[in-house]
């Protein structure tokens, strides 16, 4: 099989395919990118070969009885042992469309999209300044996307003034109320708020709604699995807590 292809041989250890596969499953994906092509396949092998050098020389000097790695691998055994046992554990948890649906329904309050609105600005320092510019939009002479690429001091300039959508809480009170009480297309007059002078264009509107159960579903297999495996894991430990004597030692 390819997997179990010999790459090279150390002494009288082989390096495989299937060693290499492993030594990249391992890392990390921005690591594992670098030795995709065929120099990093080569610069991997190299790597891996030179593991081996040091595994035959450890084998060599008794390494592997020596006290502190006899120690170290106890407790790597250890720790490991605990982790296999609960992963075995939570394997066999499994939820049903009922088991989700049923969250869904009882939990509707957290799966509500605030109302939000969508809007433009244009922000300066000096209220003279603002009226001047709401003047030249009104008059024609010049629309509120290029006025803001213009005039506007706020880094949103670069997007014709254009915030995205937002809901309440997330801006300054004057800007927000002022926003929210707007009908599409609407601009205003001058706002004044800690920033300076804004004048703002609303393009959307978005009423609250809950989102629909399709939509979230992805999500909700995850939470209610998550759910579900931490209740199967707090019931084995009350279960094994009958089985093993437990004493805090101060």
């Amino acid at each position: 099989m390819e997997n179990n292809k010999v790459l090279a041989k150390v002494g009288n250890r082989e390096v495989t395919q299937k060693d290499l596969n492993f030594f990249l499953q391992n890392l990390d994906p921005q690591s594992a990118s670098q030795f995709q092509s065929p120099e990093g396949q080569k610069r991997l092998l190299t790597e891996l070969i030179n593991q081996e050098l040091f595994y035959l020389e450890a084998k060599d000097q008794n390494l592997d009885e020596d006290q502190s790695f006899v120690q170290s691998l106890e407790q790597l055994k250890e720790n490991y042992l605990k982790q296999f046992a609960i992963t075995k554990l939570l394997a066999n948890v499994s939820i049903t469309e009922d088991e989700i649906k049923k969250y869904y329904k009882e939990n509707q309050d957290q799966f509500i999209t605030p109302k939000s609105v969508q809007a433009k600005h244009i922000l300066v320092q000096k209220e003279e300044d603002a009226q001047n510019i709401l003047q030249e939009i009104k008059e024609g002479s010049i629309c509120f996307e290029e006025a803001a690429k213009k005039y506007s001091t706020c880094p949103s300039k670069a997007r014709g003034g254009d915030l995205g959508y937002f809901h309440k809480g997330q801006m300054v009170p004057e800007f927000e109320k002022a926003a929210f009480n707007m009908e599409k297309e609407d601009i205003s007059d001058p706002i004044k708020t800690q920033f300076g002078y804004h004048i703002i264009k609303l393009i959307d509107k978005k009423e609250q709604k809950t989102r629909d159960f399709e939509e979230v579903k992805p999500e909700l297999e995850q939470m209610v699995l998550r759910m579900k495996q931490q209740e199967v894991y707090l019931k084995k430990i009350e279960e094994l807590k009958k089985n093993y004597l437990i004493e805090m030692v101060e």
